[in-house]
């Protein structure tokens, strides 16, 4: 196993190098052990559809970082995070910053409560509801999600996360015409940027509405 740490180790250093993040080593660790972690959890209660660790850097760990530099504020809620996408990676790379990790799955939810763990972080809350049942003590800066649901979706059942200025980061393939046609009128795309996640096939983007 230890072998297989170093292999993805030197994979997320080549993959780290065709962007512009700085991750440090300790987190560059964090990240690995992270994947390790992912993928031994995977073959019991089958939490992705990936199952090669390689693709896990590149399709989960990489594709959740690239969207790091476009998060506005302090308080972050990850809606739908499934096994904890995007928000572990995007924990791990900003502590100063706090998640809340939301899925109705239990399993998933074990997982990042271990994940959480095991990695010492101390910047993510794991929780088990359905969002629409969610009601938080304080409003969020920014709601991501990441291949959660349709942005009319996402926007109607969480329109009582973010504060006032508060963001909805939508992680993509494509950004469809129709789905930004069925937005309610309160929701306005403020931007959408193409991001390059290494070594990725298809296209990623990511919607910010307000």
């Amino acid at each position: 196993m230890a072998n297989l740490d170093m292999q993805l180790a030197d994979k997320l250093k080549t993959l780290l190098k065709q962007t512009a993040l700085s991750v440090t080593e300790q987190q560059q660790q964090q990240l690995v052990k992270l994947v390790s972690l992912l993928n031994k959890w995977n073959k019991a209660y089958n939490l992705t559809s990936v199952r090669d660790p390689q693709e896990m850097l590149v399709k989960h760990i990489l594709d959740s970082l690239v969207v790091s530099p476009y998060l506005q504020g302090d308080r972050f809620i990850d809606v739908g995070t499934g096994p904890g996408l995007p928000g572990l990676p995007l924990a791990i790379i900003n502590p100063d910053k706090h998640f809340v990790l939301l899925d109705s799955l239990g399993k998933r939810i074990s997982f990042i409560r271990h994940a959480v763990r095991e990695l010492g972080l101390t910047n993510v809350e794991p929780v088990l509801k359905r969002v629409e049942e969610y009601q938080p003590n304080h409003q969020f800066d920014g709601v991501l999600s990441r291949a959660f649901a349709s942005l009319k979706d996402m926007t109607d059942w969480c329109s009582h996360l973010p504060t006032e200025n508060g963001l909805f980061y939508a992680l993509k393939g494509l950004c469809r015409d129709e789905e930004v046609q069925e937005l309610d009128g309160k929701f306005a795309i403020k931007d959408i940027i193409k991001l390059h996640v290494p070594e990725l096939v298809g296209e990623r983007h990511l919607v910010i509405l307000k």
